[in-house]
C-alpha cells in the first residue's frame, strides 16, 4: 500500500475514533463536574496529575523533535557517531532528581487529602454522632438500602441528603462486594460483606440547583449480570427541607392512603397477602429482603432504571428477569396480568403527601374519639354525682 495513502487512512481512523469516544460522555456520571467539597478536592488532584503528565510529555516531545531534526541522517551522513554520555554525572542527577521532585509535588497533596477525607472520628463518638447526618448504606443485588439511624427511617433506591453539610456513610453489603459511587460528589468506596467502610461527602447547594437537585450514583464493582443496572438517584435539598422530609417520613406508621381507587384497594390486599414478606411499606426497620417501598409513588424510577409509571411498574412485577437479569425477585411468585396492574395501581399511590394526610386523619380521628370519651366520662361523673346527692 502507498505510504501516503496509509497515513491518510490511519489519520481518518484516529479522528473517527476520537469523535466516537467523545460522543460517549455522560454528564450524569462524571467526576469532571464536581458538586461538593470531596469532589472538588479529588478533581484538583486529578488536574494536578494531568498537568504534571502534560509537562513531562511536552518536554519529551520537544527533546524528541530537537534530536530528530538536529541529528537526522540526511544532515550528518551515515558515518556520524553521536557523543557517548555514559557516566555523565550531571545528566544522571538531572534525570533522577526531576522525577523525584514531580512525585513529591503529586504525593504531598494526595497524602494530605487522603487523610483529611478519611477523618470520620465523629461517627464513632456516641454523643457527637447523634448530632450529625449519618446514613447506613447496604448494597444488595441489584438495589440499595438507605437507613437514617438518627432520624429512625429507612428507604431505598433514592438517597435524600442535606446540602452544605457533611453526610457520613457506613457502607456494607448483604451478598457480594459492591462499590458505592456518586461521581459528582466524589468518593467511591467498596461495600463489603465482612466489614463496614466509612467516609463522608458534602453536597454543594449551588451545584445542586444547577443539577435540579438531582445527582446520580451507581455500583462501581462488577457484582453480577445486572451490575450495569445497579443505579440510584440522589436528591439534594436544603437542611430545613431535609429535616421536614425526615419528619414526614417518620410520621408514616402504616401504609394507608385515603381515597384509593377500587383497583388500588384490591392491589393493596394482594400486596399485603403476597409481597409483605419481602417488602416493607413503612419507613422503620431494615430487615426486609427487598427494597423498602414507603414512598414509592414519589420516586422517579422503577428498579432504578425505568420511569415510574403504572405501566412500567406492572411490567416489572410481571417479568423482572427481562429488565434486571439475576435479581432475587424472579421466580418467587406467580401473578396474573390483571393482579399485577392492580398492585401497580396501589404502589404508585404510595406518596408521602397522601400517606401523611392519612396519618394526620387517623391522628385527628383518634383525638376526636378521645374527646368524645372524655365528654362521656364527664356525663357519667355528673350522673353519679346527682345520684349520690
Amino acid at each position: 500500500m502507498n505510504r501516503h495513502v496509509f497515513r491518510k487512512s490511519m489519520m481518518a481512523i484516529a479522528i473517527g475514533m476520537m469523535l466516537f469516544i467523545a460522543g460517549c460522555g455522560d454528564i450524569k456520571h462524571s467526576s469532571l463536574n464536581p458538586a461538593g467539597e470531596v469532589g472538588k478536592e479529588q478533581f484538583n488532584l486529578m488536574m494536578l496529575a494531568i498537568i504534571i503528565m502534560l509537562v513531562v510529555v511536552a518536554v519529551v516531545v520537544v527533546l524528541f523533535l530537537i534530536v530528530m531534526v538536529k541529528f537526522r541522517r540526511s544532515k550528518l551522513g551515515d558515518d556520524f557517531v553521536p557523543k557517548d554520555v555514559e557516566g555523565n554525572h550531571k545528566l544522571e542527577v538531572i534525570w533522577t532528581v526531576i522525577p523525584i521532585i514531580l512525585l513529591i509535588i503529586l504525593a504531598v497533596p494526595t497524602v494530605y487529602y487522603t487523610f483529611k477525607l478519611a477523618d470520620v472520628n465523629v461517627m464513632n463518638d456516641e454523643k457527637k454522632s447523634k448530632e450529625e447526618y449519618i446514613i447506613n448504606v447496604t448494597a444488595n443485588q441489584y438495589w440499595w438500602e438507605f437507613e437514617y439511624p438518627n432520624e429512625k427511617i429507612v428507604t431505598s433506591q433514592e438517597l435524600v441528603v442535606p446540602t452544605d453539610k457533611k453526610v457520613y456513610f457506613n457502607l456494607k453489603a448483604n451478598d457480594v462486594k459492591h462499590s458505592f459511587w456518586i461521581p459528582s460528589a466524589g468518593g467511591k468506596m467498596d461495600t463489603n460483606v465482612e466489614n463496614i467502610n466509612q467516609f463522608y461527602l458534602k453536597f454543594d447547594s449551588d451545584k445542586a440547583k444547577e443539577a435540579n437537585n438531582i445527582f446520580y450514583g451507581k455500583c462501581a464493582e462488577l457484582c453480577g449480570p445486572s451490575h450495569a443496572l445497579m443505579d440510584f438517584k440522589v436528591k439534594a435539598m436544603s437542611e430545613d427541607d431535609f429535616k421536614q422530609w425526615a419528619d414526614d417520613m417518620a410520621k408514616v406508621q402504616e401504609s394507608k392512603v385515603a381515597d384509593l381507587s377500587a383497583d388500588a384497594k384490591e392491589g393493596q390486599e394482594i400486596f399485603n397477602n403476597s409481597c409483605m414478606g419481602c417488602h416493607a411499606t413503612t419507613p422503620t426497620g431494615s430487615d426486609a429482603q427487598g427494597p423498602n417501598l414507603t414512598n414509592f409513588g414519589d420516586r422517579d424510577h422503577v428498579a432504578g432504571i425505568l420511569e415510574n409509571n403504572k405501566e412500567n411498574v406492572a411490567k416489572w412485577i410481571k417479568d423482572p428477569e427481562s429488565l434486571k437479569p439475576g435479581n432475587k425477585m424472579t421466580g418467587q411468585y406467580e401473578i396474573s396480568d390483571e393482579d399485577a396492574d392492580k398492585v401497580a395501581e396501589y404502589l404508585t399511590a404510595l406518596k408521602l403527601e397522601d400517606l401523611e394526610k392519612s396519618a394526620k386523619k387517623k391522628e385527628d380521628d383518634k383525638k376526636e374519639n378521645e374527646s368524645e370519651d372524655k365528654k362521656e366520662d364527664k356525663k357519667e361523673d355528673k350522673k353519679d354525682s346527682k345520684e349520690e346527692k
